[in-house]
């Protein structure tokens, strides 16, 4: 059975997907108060769900839930703890290595000694914690450990994500091919934060280019979290990994000098510099031909099921 792309289910996900993001967010616009609004961190975790409910809608009017194995909710293949151990701990040292990356090309200025920046978050109230009666060390050792417990923390939320982008677009893309799949589903991921992105999410120097910069993180960070999906057949790797890398984006904050200032496009895991690592990764992958990953599971689940139906 000749594989095909389901255009018909695909473009009424991404309609679904793009048009409940605006809707979800759309308090944040008409307050005129953007992130400021006090619902902010409420609109964030129901848009992470659109995409999910989304899915479900596709499938719904697709008449049936016949294809639900192709969404990957098993544990997967064989071998996929070590896809779960990259999400859980390699993901993260991506993030806690970009401020010493930035630093190298002098897009951000380190404080490992004092913690200067931290402390001076702290004193400010928004930390939530006097440093003057616990000591900084052991607050900055609480949040390093915390990260770690973030794909746990975070995996509720970051499901309804990964059931959209890695657990029903990215397999109905692989009749055009690994790469053109993975290439496709991250600028979909990126150009999908477009409603917070434009109000400052990430990059609040950048509100409107930070929709390009997106893209790009989501580009890099899609082909990673889409092979841990292609490799087992899974997208709890993916989950996990998601977690892990949200988790993490206030890690800029403990390593910096207290009077200084960074780009968010230049410096930490949402600027260039800390893509060099998560890109290494991808390079060895490919010299290692584990990349494009060889006779996937969802392939061979694809030459089973006819992905033209009634939508």
């Amino acid at each position: 059975m000749k594989k095909v792309v389901d255009y018909r289910g695909v473009l009424l996900f991404l309609l679904l997907s793009f048009s409940g993001a605006w809707l979800v967010s759309l308090p944040l616009w008409i307050s005129q108060k953007g992130l400021l609004h006090p619902f902010t961190g409420l609109v964030l975790l129901v848009m992470m769900a659109v995409p999910a409910l989304a899915v479900l809608v596709v499938y719904m009017l697709n008449g049936g839930t016949e294809k639900t194995r192709l969404l990957g909710l098993g544990l997967g293949s064989k071998g996929w703890w070590r896809y779960w151990v990259f999400g859980w701990f390699i993901v993260p040292l991506f993030a806690i290595f970009a401020p010493f990356m930035s630093s190298a090309f002098g897009l951000y200025t380190l404080d490992v000694q004092d913690f200067s920046g931290f402390k001076e978050l702290l004193a400010s109230g928004k930390g939530g914690v006097d440093p003057d009666t616990v000591p900084v060390r052991l607050l900055v050792f609480g949040q390093l450990f915390s990260i770690f417990l973030s794909p746990v923390l975070n995996a509720v939320f970051v499901f309804g994500e990964e059931v959209g982008w890695r657990g029903y677009l990215l397999p109905r893309l692989l009749p055009l091919g690994q790469w053109p799949a993975l290439l496709i589903s991250g600028i979909v991921w990126g150009l999908w934060h477009a409603p917070v992105v434009l109000l400052g999410y990430n990059y609040p120097q950048h509100p409107v280019y930070g929709v390009f910069f997106m893209m790009i993180l989501c580009v890099i960070f899609g082909v990673l979290f889409g092979w841990t999906r292609l490799a087992t057949g899974s997208i709890w790797p993916a989950v996990i990994a998601h977690g892990a890398l949200n988790g993490s984006a206030g890690v800029m904050y403990l390593f910096s000098k207290a009077g200084t200032t960074f780009d968010t496009a230049h410096a930490g895991i949402t600027g260039w510099t800390g893509w060099i690592l998560p890109v290494l990764w991808i390079l060895i992958l490919l010299v290692t031909r584990r990349l494009p990953v060889s006779d996937p599971p969802d392939e061979r689940l694809l030459s089973f099921y006819s992905l033209q139906g009634p939508l």
